[in-house]
């Protein structure tokens, strides 16, 4: 069922069918999680935000005015959820860890690859902290994995749809100004 639109996974999903909540879950888990961990969250606190946006759409899954823009709603319903979270705490937002970017695989490296990969990720890390906080927000929003759609990215970040690929383009031009790679 998962591979139907998403207005069918809302309309198979409301009526009970598990298949369907799963094929929603697929489809859009990666960038309910995207956008909390792009408002600087803990992985708990994520967690935690992910988890209730599921929790608000089960509970508004039969009133969805649009169901074909479900991911548009849950990427907004985390970006609610997370600031509520953010404000609750009354924290500023950390830059995040580097194990979040980096895949994990089992390809032996030669032996100053670690050192070089190490020296390299802190760069960027650094580099990545200079940039300013809406740069941020947006790179990782669009690194989630399977990648959200403009439409879902502009709702979860409130900026128009229009200038996400030109605003992309100048927040990595200027990742790579501050790394110098």
């Amino acid at each position: 069922m998962e591979s139907g639109g998403s207005a069918e996974l809302v309309a198979a999903a409301s009526g009970g069918d598990q298949l369907a909540w799963e094929g929603l879950v697929h489809r859009f888990g990666g960038l309910v999680w995207s956008v909390a961990r792009a408002h600087g969250l803990s992985a708990a606190d994520a967690a935690d935000v992910s988890q209730t946006a599921w929790l608000r759409l089960v509970e508004h899954l039969h009133r969805l005015r649009d169901p074909e823009r479900v991911g548009t709603w849950l990427a907004s319903t985390a970006r609610h959820e997370a600031l509520r979270v953010l404000r609750r705490a009354g924290r500023e937002l950390p830059v995040g860890d580097e194990a979040e970017l980096e895949p994990r695989g089992t390809v032996v490296e030669p032996p100053d690859a670690k050192a070089l990969a190490s020296e390299r990720n802190e760069l960027l890390w650094k580099a990545f902290a200079g940039l300013p906080p809406h740069c941020q927000r947006l790179l990782r929003v669009l690194i989630a994995d399977p990648a959200p759609s403009y439409q879902e990215v502009a709702a979860s970040l409130q900026m128009p749809i229009g200038s996400i690929g030109p605003t992309r383009a100048r927040c990595l031009s200027r990742l790579r100004r501050l790394a110098d790679l």
